[in-house]
């Protein structure tokens, strides 16, 4: 029997963690879940337990030298030298313990939530420990040791034959993602994110569109610095519904960092929780429209982790079960339950106070460039509708 969707979820997500001081910490996830809980949104029998990846499955996309030396990191035997060479004992990713472990069990995790769609289990699934983009075939980048989403890409293509539509709304551009189908027509990357000028990792530019027979199947729109809701919703609804038609996908993978929000400690844009409603809605729109409804959610970054990330990855699922108890108040019992180890004041409401920040100057300034960027974008594909027209 199907279930509409699942949640894929073990305490030993939480292992990968590099450490105390780290801005990755997948407390994030437990936090979300427990909200759920809460609101009792979520059952059980939604829980999936994630599997590891195995090797072969890890070597889809990342070298066998790179597998084998994080093995190593996570056992205490990796030089620093050799640690260098892969990215590997950096201040965005040093080494912990069992490494190697907790970052297949991230990827398989990711795994578990595709067979479970693309076999006819699930109509949707959802992996919060999942979304790390920024790792490459042979090194380590961002926060990200293997990279679950393209491995799972590639797994579909293997397995199941699937032209994949891969949507990152992370506010860093997922440079990892991109780089492993950029030469592939059958994998379709649409990127929005803030401009890489002054944000790791300084790609994504919007004239980034693939090589060779991948040459116009990849779609960045890099935002400006400060953009609000209104431009940013702007963007999405138009490029996701452009992108979408053009590519035809049959199956639909998101990526929902969490690191837009103008609380957010690593970014500089200026959104609300108001995108993080529309985000999951216009993507299940999509993945119905197109793909029977198969639709996968990892999540990414996200570094405000106690007032910001729990509300907007609770706002996936509750999308994806149908789900409206995501207006007014909060459980008092989650907020009750979290403060004394929040080192700050946890919200009380789904929707943030309307005086959060100061109006941002250059507003219109943002939005006309934003705007100027989206057609640039989405030119290719507006450029062939018309001729295909004549």
């Amino acid at each position: 029997m199907m279930q509409d969707s699942v949640f894929i979820y073990s305490e030993d997500l939480l292992s990968y963690k590099f450490n105390t001081n780290h801005p990755f910490n997948q407390i994030r996830i437990k936090l979300t879940l427990d909200l759920l809980q809460h609101l009792q949104a979520i059952r059980d029998d939604h829980l999936i337990p994630p599997r590891p990846a195995t090797d072969d499955e890890l070597e889809l996309i990342h070298d066998p030298r790179y597998i084998h030396a994080v093995k190593l990191a996570g056992s205490g035997q990796l030089s620093a030298e050799q640690a260098d060479n892969y990215g590997l004992g950096t201040e965005d990713v040093p080494i912990f313990q069992n490494m190697h472990e907790a970052s297949s069990l991230l990827v398989g995790g990711t795994l578990t939530a595709v067979d479970l769609v693309m076999n006819g289990h699930a109509r949707h699934a959802l992996h919060l420990g999942g979304g790390l983009h920024h790792g490459f075939r042979g090194k380590a980048s961002g926060f990200c040791v293997y990279n679950d989403s393209s491995v799972a890409i590639k797994y579909m293509q293997e397995k199941y034959k699937a032209r994949v539509l891969y949507i990152d709304t992370d506010a860093h551009h997922g440079d990892g993602v991109q780089w492993s189908f950029y030469d592939d027509p059958n994998v379709c990357t649409l990127s929005i994110h803030e401009t890489g000028r002054y944000l790791f990792p300084g790609t994504g530019n919007v004239n980034e569109r693939g090589q060779g027979k991948g040459y116009g199947y990849s779609f960045n729109i890099p935002l400006d610095a400060f953009t609000e809701d209104e431009s940013w919703l702007d963007v999405y609804r138009t490029s996701i519904r452009e992108v979408a038609e053009f590519f035809k996908p049959d199956v639909i993978l998101t990526q929902n960092g969490a690191d837009s929000h103008f609380h957010d400690p690593l970014t500089h844009l200026s959104a609300t929780m108001n995108i993080y409603r529309e985000i999951p809605k216009l993507a299940h729109e999509i993945a119905h429209q197109y793909c029977d409804g198969r639709w996968i959610a990892v999540g990414g970054g996200g570094y405000d982790i106690w007032r910001v990330v729990p509300r907007a990855w609770a706002l996936i699922w509750l999308e994806m079960t149908e789900n409206s108890n995501c207006y007014g108040s909060l459980p008092s019992e989650w907020i009750n339950g979290w403060q004394d180890q929040a080192p700050i004041p946890l919200p009380v409401s789904w929707d943030d106070p309307e005086d959060m920040y100061k109006p941002i100057p250059r507003k219109l300034e943002i939005t006309e460039k934003n705007k100027q960027t989206l057609d640039k974008a989405l030119y290719p594909i507006r450029n062939q509708k018309k001729t295909e027209s004549i």
